[in-house]
Formats: C-alpha cells, structure tokens, sequence
C-alpha cells in the first residue's frame, strides 16, 4: 500500500508541475510516468543504501531514460518528460533547512544540510547526464531493431 500511495503522489506532483510548466495536454500523461517510475526506483532503493546519493542519482537515470524513450516515441524533446520527472528528487527540504539554519545562525547544521543538498542536486544532473549519453549512443542500435 506504502508504494502505491508513492506512486499515486508522486504523479500527481509530477502532473501538477507538468501542468504549471505548460506541457501541452498530450504529454502530461507520459512525463508523470516518468517521474512516478523514478520515484519508485528511488523509494525502492532508499532503504538498501546508507547514501543519501545513490537513490536520487539512480532514479535520475531513470527517468531520463524514460524521458529519452518517450521523446523518440512522440517526436518532442526529452527536456519535456525529464524536467518535470525529476522533480520529485529536488532537494527542496534540504535547501529550505539549510536558509533556517543560517538565519538561526548555527552555521555548522546549515554546512550540513547545504552541502548534502548539493550532493544531491549534482546528482541528479549526473543522472540525467549519464542516461541523455546513454540512449544517444545506444540509439543507432535501437533503430536497427525497430
């Protein structure tokens, strides 16, 4: 039940940005899987890693991979199911706590939950990164199958 109400929110919020991002009616479906299937991967992996890292960088690579797979499908670039699929991963708490933390003035906390916002976000541009150069260069073989 845990994972299905996951999945459920994760769409939603994935949609919901979508929406606000003006993605035109047709793709609202396929960037929210995309972001859901990521999602899912991430809340999978989460509780098999003592990294804060590693569940947002794989799940980052899965929904560019989606997100690629999905542009070649419907003819439109990948920025459209990627952006809004990562979404979810964007370390927003992070970042809220570390201006808390600086207001409060307790610098050493706000380091800490800075710097872990910002692994978090390299990593999610590294997932992304590594997926778009996967399917660029797996492509050409893809095509032949098809």
């Amino acid at each position: 039940m845990y994972y299905i109400q996951q999945c459920f929110y994760s769409l939603c919020c994935v949609i919901g940005f979508s929406v606000i991002f003006n993605l035109p009616r047709k793709l609202l479906m396929p960037a929210g899987i995309s972001g859901m299937v990521g999602w899912l991967v991430y809340v999978l992996i989460q509780p098999l890693t003592t990294s804060f890292i590693m569940p947002s960088l794989i799940g980052s690579i899965v929904v560019g991979i989606i997100g690629e797979s999905f542009a070649y499908v419907k003819k439109h670039p990948a920025t459209m199911f990627t952006i809004p699929g990562i979404i979810p991963f964007v370390p927003g708490y992070g970042i809220y706590y570390t201006m808390l933390h600086i207001v409060e003035g307790d610098v050493d906390q706000a380091l800490m939950t800075g710097a872990q916002s910002l692994f978090i976000a390299v990593a999610i541009a590294c997932g992304i990164i590594l997926a778009t150069t996967f399917m660029r260069k797996l492509k050409p073989y893809l095509l032949h199958l098809l």
